[in-house]
């Protein structure tokens, strides 16, 4: 896909009905050629909408104004570049947890998270946030995760956790202001609940820090999951990771954890996983598919404010 593709498609399948902001902004940048060939002097793998806009937040630059935002960009390109070279989309949504919920808590108890892509390592603590399913309350400490459920009861327990650690190839640290900075800079800019709750629930991740390792996703991965307690049910699990990883990384990645003991449990883009035992998405709006050991379950909103379930029970399609 060309870079003016990825912008136009973010617009309207991510942005569209979410956030006017950056519906506009990724619209605009489609269509300024200046923009465009500026971002083509960067890999690939970082022509991502959330990262220029991050980006462009982290710098103090107008993304309310999709003429001057790109005016910006153009005019203060080596800096922007710099950090877009540096960086990636580290969004770390606690948010997410709520549609990983009713799969976690029909798990096997007590469970031991390793998080793949984990940023912060915020989505590490399923069993310190309360959840609020409509009129369904789950949880009394923490910040609140609200998310709309069809197709299924929500879950009705919260988690048993022992142990919980991350990979990730620059984990963030929720102690520093600097890092907490970067994660304010990817939420989009009408989401101040989003940013109320980043920083909720980055207090309850600093009272109690996650071991984070540093390293590629397949190398890490075995000698970390060999950490877990004994006793424990093993759960690998990543959100929204995936789709930035290259394909043949990706395919090692589903080989190695479909090797390990426990259960894989992914939210991630329908494109980097199969989909076939899956119905279309309910609408024309960019879902994550949520799995089970690689077998769908649901289609879930990207910030975790939403799911459609369509598996039986965990394990069983359709």
């Amino acid at each position: 896909m060309t870079i003016a593709g990825v912008f136009a498609e973010f617009a309207q399948m991510e942005a569209h009905g979410v956030s006017p902001v950056y519906e506009r902004l990724g619209a605009a940048v489609s269509q300024d050629d200046e923009v465009l060939a500026l971002l083509g002097t960067l890999p690939p793998e970082k022509w991502h909408p959330q990262l220029l806009f991050g980006v462009v937040r982290l710098l103090g630059g107008p993304v309310a104004d999709p003429a001057a935002c790109c005016a910006f960009i153009v005019r203060n390109w080596p800096a922007v570049a710099a950090e877009m070279t540096v960086r990636a989309t580290q969004t770390n949504e606690a948010g997410r947890c709520a549609v990983l919920l009713p799969v976690l808590a029909a798990l096997p108890q007590p469970l031991a998270l390793l998080e793949v892509g984990a940023s912060a390592g915020l989505c590490l603590y399923p069993d310190r946030y309360a959840y609020r399913y409509g009129e369904h309350l789950l949880g009394e400490h923490g910040p609140v995760l609200d998310c709309t459920v069809t197709g299924t009861a929500p879950p009705d327990r919260l988690p048993e956790v022992v142990w919980r650690a991350g990979i990730d190839l620059n984990p963030l640290d929720v102690t520093d202001p600097a890092d907490v900075a970067w994660l304010d800079a990817l939420i989009w800019p009408e989401h101040q609940h989003r940013r109320d709750r980043l920083r909720a629930a980055a207090v309850v991740a600093a009272a109690d820090p996650p071991l984070l390792v540093r390293g590629d996703l397949n190398e890490a991965l075995p000698a970390l999951a060999a950490q877990a307690p004994a006793g424990a049910t093993l759960v690998v699990f990543h959100t929204s990771v995936l789709y930035q990883v290259p394909a043949p990384q990706q395919a090692t990645f589903v080989e190695l954890v479909r090797g390990l003991p426990g259960h894989w449990v992914s939210n991630d883009s329908a494109d980097v996983l199969p989909a076939g035992a899956a119905p279309p998405p309910p609408d024309g709006a960019a879902y994550n598919l949520l799995a089970l050991d690689g077998w769908p379950l649901a289609w879930t909103r990207s910030h975790g404010q939403a799911m459609t379930w369509f598996g039986d029970r965990l394990g069983q399609g359709a």
